[in-house]
């Protein structure tokens, strides 16, 4: 069995607040009674964090801002080591955590590429035998013998990629590349990554981007606090990550017993759902996915409903329909009655979604619940020819094209 690439075991790293240099014993002095009397001398970026990353994955890592995904990157590059706990990397690593990073500006764009190939373990027959192809792929020809400090930042960034990616390093970490660069530079940096995986080199990238990380890693590592949360398959791993950042009294299903569901005279809500269809409420939804809404409302009597209204809200509060049987709600009969509704596949944009129901007795609304279901869709990354910008538009629905064409002569 081969070893793991990556192994990380009860790593935890510490940082103090406000620890800034001090200049003299008296800077110094007072920054530890500040320290001392606030109780809040320090905060743990990362504890009792455990992975392993299998050589040859291409491994994604997401967060909310200051959960750790930096600081854990830093310590696998060994530019800060831990506080506590152990990394083992098997082989050389290349990263790029930030524009630039082990650039030097003094030096010429040609001279940090051969310097981070030295520093990478790398021979300068090997750099050399690479460097046409790095200088083409950032398109900086023309100021590859400038010192980089003179590099916008741009020029910077695609420098630094071309470097970490095409040298060969087995393992490689990177921190939203996709920050900066127009959309050619990201379809040619989320290319390379893609050869780099068929390469089987290790890649460990992090973004939040997550149409990207879908698209690009088969498994995902979600971190929140410092603590490693989920880790799986991308698809369920996300679809967690963005139910936790969305409304916590809206969940995927809701049942209640007799007697405690929402109600209103006769009517009682007993239980509703959304979910992929044929799967169940907390699986993952993406856009193909025709996506089922039930319903289960217990009537005391007849005719105690004549309408039901069911509303789609987007996260920016736009409602994207709102629909109801077509046949109206006539034969209302006393007992469980179970109603269902599909929003078909290919018809909505990625983001969340939160479902209302409303119920109507003679043109009245007597049940109103505006947040009774959230639900995800997440973007499978088909379709995109390497561009993995959002998408715009309410809806995003995958239409039959038809092309013809009618030739000269």
């Amino acid at each position: 069995m081969t070893a793991p690439a990556i192994e990380v075991t009860d790593l935890g790293k510490r940082y103090r607040l406000g620890a800034a240099a001090a200049t003299n014993l008296r800077e110094a002095i007072g920054s530890a009674f500040r320290r001392r009397v606030s109780g809040k001398g320090s905060f743990w970026a990362l504890r009792d964090t455990n992975f392993t990353v299998g050589e040859g994955e291409i491994v994604g890592l997401v967060g909310n801002n200051g959960a750790g995904k930096s600081t854990l990157l830093k310590i696998l590059s060994r530019i800060t080591p831990p506080t506590e706990g152990s990394v083992r990397i098997r082989g050389h690593v290349g990263s790029l955590l930030e524009v630039g990073t082990g650039f030097h500006p003094e030096l010429s764009g040609r001279d940090n590429v051969f310097m981070n190939g030295l520093l990478l373990g790398m021979s300068r027959a090997d750099v050399r035998r690479q460097f046409d192809e790095i200088v083409a792929f950032a398109g900086v020809e023309e100021f590859i013998d400038l010192p980089v400090k003179r590099y916008s930042s741009g020029m910077y960034l695609r420098l630094a990629f071309a470097v970490a990616a095409h040298l060969q390093a087995e393992i490689l970490l990177i921190d939203e590349v996709l920050a900066v660069g127009d959309v050619a530079f990201q379809r040619k940096c989320l290319a390379r990554m893609d050869e780099v995986a068929h390469e089987g080199r290790t890649i460990l990238f992090v973004s939040h981007n997550l149409t990207a990380v879908q698209a690009l890693c088969p498994r995902t590592i979600w971190i929140d606090k410092g603590r490693v949360v989920a880790d799986g398959d991308t698809r369920r791993v996300l679809s967690a990550y963005l139910q936790s950042a969305g409304e916590s009294d809206s969940p995927g299903e809701r049942l209640w017993a007799e007697g405690h569901g929402p109600r209103s005279g006769e009517l009682e809500l007993r239980g509703a759902r959304v979910r992929a269809q044929g799967g169940e409420p907390s699986a993952p939804i993406d856009l193909r996915t025709p996506i089922d809404a039930e319903f289960a409302i217990h009537s005391a009597a007849a005719a105690a409903i004549s309408g039901i209204g069911v509303q789609l809200i987007n996260d920016e509060g736009t409602i994207v329909f709102d629909v109801g049987p077509p046949q109206g709600l006539a034969d209302w009969s006393a007992g469980t009655h179970r109603l269902a509704v599909t929003i078909p596949g290919g018809l909505l944009n990625d983001g969340s979604y939160r479902l209302a129901l409303h119920l109507y007795r003679d043109g009245e609304m007597v049940l109103d619940l505006p947040n009774l279901l959230a639900f995800e869709v997440l973007d499978t990354g088909e379709d995109r020819d390497g561009w993995y910008g959002k998408w715009h538009g309410v809806i995003r629905p995958r239409l039959d094209w038809r092309h013809e064409v009618d030739r000269d002569g």
